[in-house]
């Protein structure tokens, strides 16, 4: 919690309650299904919650923005921008139902109810959203292709709409496969641990 009110300093009380109360909440699901690396569930608030909040360092959704986090796993990053961003709806889709099993259970025991966890493939959404969000989920090319249909336009935030999506290593070859404009954040801009070194938020806007 600590790193969350040290990058957050801003946040309410029942903000800071409902990420406090994320260890205990995954720690109790990851025993009966395993969606965070055991090796690395001790730094959680680190690799998993903060790192997932770079993307409110690049971007403030607005109020009735519709976002889709996909391929969430357990909820990441669409839970902890849910806590954040209560003004907004969030989407967290994600294929393997045991996921969205476990993204159902805590968002049920924060009372978050600007999210809805659904256990979809993206390519067959119909709806329309005006932020796409992931953390490295398939290649840029394969994954632009799946969301961009579902993206209207528009600017329901402080960016345009569009992708933002969590992303580490060289990826100036992947992102031109796109035949897109992608701007890129170093997330050490952001966040001085260690872990965030090579981390980036890649975004696009739906021009």
């Amino acid at each position: 919690m600590k790193l969350i009110e040290k990058y957050f300093p801003e946040i309410s009380g029942l903000q800071r309650e409902r990420f406090a109360a994320l260890y205990d909440l995954y720690a109790d699901w990851n025993a009966k299904i395993n969606v965070v690396s055991r090796k690395d569930f001790d730094q959680l608030y680190l690799r998993h919650v903060l790192h997932s909040l770079a993307i409110a360092k690049v971007c403030t959704f607005g109020d009735g923005a519709r976002i889709l986090d996909v391929g969430c796993g357990g909820g990441f990053p669409s839970v902890p921008l849910a806590i954040l961003f209560p003004g907004a709806h969030f989407t967290a889709a994600d294929s393997i139902r045991k996921k969205i099993t476990v993204v159902e259970g805590v968002a049920a025991s924060l009372g978050l109810e600007n999210l809805t966890p659904r256990c979809v493939r993206v390519e067959t959404l119909k709806e329309r959203f005006d932020y796409v969000v992931s953390r490295a989920v398939t290649a840029m090319p394969e994954f632009v292709k799946w969301v961009w249909p579902l993206i209207e336009r528009g600017e329901r935030g402080s960016l345009p709409n569009g992708i933002l999506y969590l992303k580490g290593g060289d990826l100036a070859e992947e992102l031109a496969l796109t035949g897109r404009r992608w701007y890129i954040y170093d997330i050490p801009r952001f966040f001085e641990e260690d872990f965030f070194e090579t981390k980036k938020v890649v975004y696009t806007p739906k021009k």
